[in-house]
């Protein structure tokens, strides 16, 4: 199966595509929430409150899957499965991490408004945050435009066009 290039890869985590985290609740079951996140150094930073659903389970169960997946200007996905760490103010310090999502979504989408990044970070400031780390244990990534499929689906897909030729 295809795999997205290492450089199309490069270049698809530096584009601003939601990703969707999928984290544990108590019950074994999934849940899913949308969200934005910042990939440096072969790890994943997001962020958000600490009463939100989704950070308190990933407090309790670090295990999680994040997909990113957009249609342009690369059509296709990157997900990981890994653990999330927590960090937390006072012992880090947040905010520059913080400060480059806000300016990888807000300032991409507002190009012609430079302060929206400075308010959008200073409300995000009023907030009670944390960050989670994100290092991945596995990787899947499909370039759509290369993507011919699952080599079991091609192999049947041929074996029923020599069936229906005989």
């Amino acid at each position: 199966m295809p795999r997205m290039q290492n450089d199309t890869a490069a270049e698809f985590l530096q584009q601003p595509h939601i990703g969707v985290i999928s984290t544990l609740r108590k019950n074994g079951m999934p849940y899913t929430v949308p969200i934005w996140w910042l990939h440096e150094q072969g790890s994943f930073w997001i962020t958000g409150t600490t009463n939100r659903v989704w950070c308190k389970q990933l407090k309790l169960d670090t295990r999680c899957s994040l997909c990113i997946e957009a249609l342009a200007p690369v059509p296709g996905f990157i997900a990981v499965d890994g653990h999330a760490e927590a960090f937390e103010l006072p012992e880090f310090d947040i905010w520059p991490i913080s400060r480059r999502l806000a300016e990888k979504y807000v300032g991409s989408r507002n190009p012609e408004d430079p302060a929206a990044v400075d308010r959008f970070f200073d409300n995000m400031r009023t907030e009670p945050r944390l960050l989670f780390k994100i290092q991945p244990t596995a990787w899947r990534a499909i370039d759509m435009r290369v993507y011919r499929g699952k080599r079991a689906d091609r192999e049947y897909q041929e074996n029923q066009s020599a069936n229906d030729s005989k």
